[in-house]
C-alpha cells in the first residue's frame, strides 16, 4: 500500500515540476524587490502597492515550498521495476467490471492523473482496490458509489 507521503512523478512530471519552479523563484525575486521599493516610499499601513506585493510573495513561497516539498519525496515512476501479471504503479491494468465492459488504466501518482487519458492517481479507491492483484484475480472495490465486482483481465509494465 501507498501513503499520502510518497510523490509518484514520471520523469515527464518530475521534469515539469523543475521547469515550473523558474518561474516561481523569479517572481519572489520581483516581489521581494517592489516590497523593498514600497517600503522605502514611507507610510506603510495605507501603501496598497506594498500589501498587494507581500500576500503575492506569501502566495508564491508557498507555491515554491509545495513544490519543493514534492521533488524531495519524488518517487520516480520510471525507475519502479513493475512485475508482469501484478497490478502496480507506473504499471497498465485492464479490468472488466460486473456490467462486461473493459477498461485500461495506467496507475500514476495523484499530480499526473488524468482520467480522460486513462491515467489514475494510485491514491484513487479503485486503484487502492487493485493494488497487488493478479492477472485473473477477481475483486470487489469498494468505490464512492458503493461496492463493484472488477476482474483483472491483464497487468504489468505500462510500455
Amino acid at each position: 500500500m501507498t501513503t499520502m507521503a510518497d510523490t509518484f512523478l514520471t520523469r515527464a512530471g518530475y521534469e515539469k515540476l523543475i521547469n515550473d519552479l523558474e518561474p516561481l523563484k523569479k517572481m519572489k525575486s520581483q516581489l521581494s524587490q517592489d516590497i523593498a521599493e514600497a517600503r522605502e516610499k514611507g507610510d506603510l499601513k495605507e501603501n496598497a502597492e506594498y500589501h498587494s506585493a507581500k500576500e503575492k510573495l506569501g502566495e508564491v513561497m508557498g507555491r515554491i515550498a509545495k513544490i519543493n516539498d514534492k521533488l524531495q519525496s519524488a518517487k520516480l515512476i520510471d525507475d519502479i521495476k513493475v512485475p508482469n501479471g501484478v497490478v502496480s504503479i507506473g504499471g497498465k491494468v485492464t479490468v472488466q467490471d460486473e456490467d462486461g465492459d473493459e477498461t485500461t488504466y495506467i496507475l500514476v501518482g495523484e499530480d499526473e492523473s488524468d482520467p480522460a487519458e486513462g491515467k489514475i492517481s494510485v491514491y484513487s479507491p479503485l486503484a487502492q482496490g487493485l493494488l497487488g492483484k493478479k492477472q485473473g484475480e477477481k475483486v470487489t472495490v469498494e468505490l464512492p458509489a458503493g461496492p463493484r465486482d472488477f476482474k483483472v483481465l491483464k497487468a504489468g509494465p505500462a510500455t
